[in-house]
């Protein structure tokens, strides 16, 4: 649903509403109404509960509760104060707040609500239980066109997604700093810069094949796992070898070489280029935590590459994060600047893009659409790690791939001619390893396979420059494009 549809839908359901509302016989029926016809819920009728059972010191019902965004609902009628205490039937005086606060106190805790919204068909009043003694927010039904976004939250279950993406990562951030801890003693300069650079670059390659495994990148399941169970009497030749094959295009590697190894896929991006990190003796607990608490105990693929940062940077101590300014930003945080400066707007043009039925139409606002998102360049002046580049990258890069599988004929679409088919992301490079970072986490397609995302395109790369925000604003000014001998770098897509 687009946003036009969505306040054209908030539009006509304020009007079949207005002036209606009786407590027992119309509540069911309006907040069915309501989200299936302004918030899109295809079965409302299994998404959101009524009447259900509560025992207080006697039994009373809740009159809507939805369980997948944790949101409790206290209906009243419509010309009822929602803010004026109501006597009870066991003589207690309460507002409709208070009252579904009772009744949430005394659910399960895993079902207790995250919003209590009131309710006398007229207006909604929306309580944020992170902050229960805060305010409500008042949202009027005559208002609805204009603010429907903010009763979004009845649907949306971003946050809970976000919050299980992140405890996941605490997780993973976790076994890489014990990993880390572990491969530090084996070194016999702990301190030595050198030493703490190829440390760093060898949990991000580790991290990296973890991943790979869990999420397929690799081909099959576990083929990290199974290549170093099979060699850990020398696990260390093993890892040599296998980044060494990495960085190899198949055509350019030994063709009489173990099948193990001629298994695994070239992965461009120079990740695994630089051969002289220094790669210490892995001890057999080493190995077993790898093999073990890493690999067979964890699914890395759960794990948005968006906050790799964060992983990455639990293996430096605090004084060095600080030093250098890297600071995990959430992804949920993220998207609270660039979906209302940018993403929102995209997402709702090309929706309405490919509404259009006539083809030859169609596809010339797409191609209009693909090349606007070719020249939209953004600057990030205080990266840090790039979590915020790397989401405000991929999604906008994404939107080439809602572009190409509505398209008639796809193939001449990428076929007229070469261009640059992403946006550009400019941000200034602190440190050698947050430049690393930043590189391996805007590797929207990781690994070249030979296999292209859509047909008809099979060479088209984003350059994502890492340059001095001096000389970033300069060449903005003059409306140019980085030149490459200036430390850009490439991003297969």
């Amino acid at each position: 649903m687009t946003d036009a549809q969505q306040r054209s839908a908030a539009k006509q359901f304020a009007a079949d509403w207005a002036g209606k509302g009786y407590e027992k016989g119309h509540s069911q029926t309006f907040w069915l109404a309501l989200l299936s016809k302004v918030y899109g819920v295809a079965e409302p009728d299994k998404f959101i509960t009524f009447e259900d059972q509560i025992m207080l010191d006697h039994t009373s019902f809740i009159d809507g509760f939805i369980p997948s965004t944790h949101v409790l609902i206290e209906q009243k009628g419509i010309g009822k104060d929602l803010n004026k205490p109501i006597k009870q039937s066991d003589g207690s005086l309460l507002t409709p707040f208070q009252q579904a606060k009772r009744y949430a106190a005394e659910l399960p805790y895993s079902q207790r609500p995250r919003w209590i919204v009131t309710c006398n068909f007229a207006e909604f009043h929306v309580y944020d239980m992170e902050r229960p003694t805060g305010e409500a927010e008042v949202i009027k039904l005559a208002d609805l066109e204009k603010e429907y976004y903010r009763l979004q939250f009845l649907v949306d279950t971003g946050d809970e997604n976000v919050r299980k993406e992140m405890e996941i990562s605490l997780q993973a951030g976790e076994l890489v700093g014990v990993l880390y801890d572990a491969l530090l003693k084996q070194y016999k300069d702990p301190g030595d810069q050198e030493t703490l650079k190829s440390l760093n670059m060898l949990c991000v390659r580790l991290v990296f094949c973890l991943y790979a495994e869990d999420a397929g990148i690799f081909g099959g399941h576990g083929m990290f796992h199974n290549y170093l169970q099979a060699h850990q009497s020398e696990a260390r030749r093993a890892l040599i070898d296998l980044f060494k094959v990495l960085d190899t295009k198949p055509e350019d590697r030994d063709p009489y070489m173990d099948d193990d190894l001629a298994a695994f896929p070239y992965v461009n991006g120079g990740l695994f280029a630089n051969e002289s990190i220094i790669i210490p003796r892995l001890d057999e607990a080493i190995v077993d935590l790898i093999l073990n608490r890493a690999s067979a105990d964890f699914d890395w693929s759960a794990i948005s590459p968006t906050i790799f940062g964060a992983v990455f940077e639990s293996t430096l101590n605090p004084e060095t994060r600080r030093a250098g300014g890297m600071h995990y930003t959430s992804i949920e945080n993220i998207h609270k600047v660039i979906d209302p400066l940018f993403l929102d707007g995209l997402k709702e043009e090309l929706e309405t893009i490919k509404e259009i039925t006539v083809d030859r139409t169609r596809d010339a606002k797409l191609r209009s659409f693909q090349m606007r998102l070719a020249g939209l360049t953004f600057l990030d002046p205080a990266c840090g790690s790039g979590n915020p580049d790397g989401d405000l990258y991929l999604p906008a890069a994404a939107g080439k791939r809602g572009v190409v599988p509505v398209t008639a004929r796809p193939n001449r679409l990428w076929r007229r001619r070469r261009v640059q088919s992403h946006p550009s992301v400019h941000r200034p490079v602190l440190r050698h390893r947050n430049k690393r970072l930043r590189r391996d986490r805007c590797q929207d397609r990781p690994v070249d396979c030979g296999k292209p995302d859509d047909e008809g395109d099979r060479e088209h790369r984003a350059y994502v420059p890492g340059l001095p925000a001096a000389e970033i604003l300069r060449q903005h000014r003059r409306r140019q494009r980085p030149a490459a001998g200036l430390g850009g770098y490439r991003v297969q897509v």
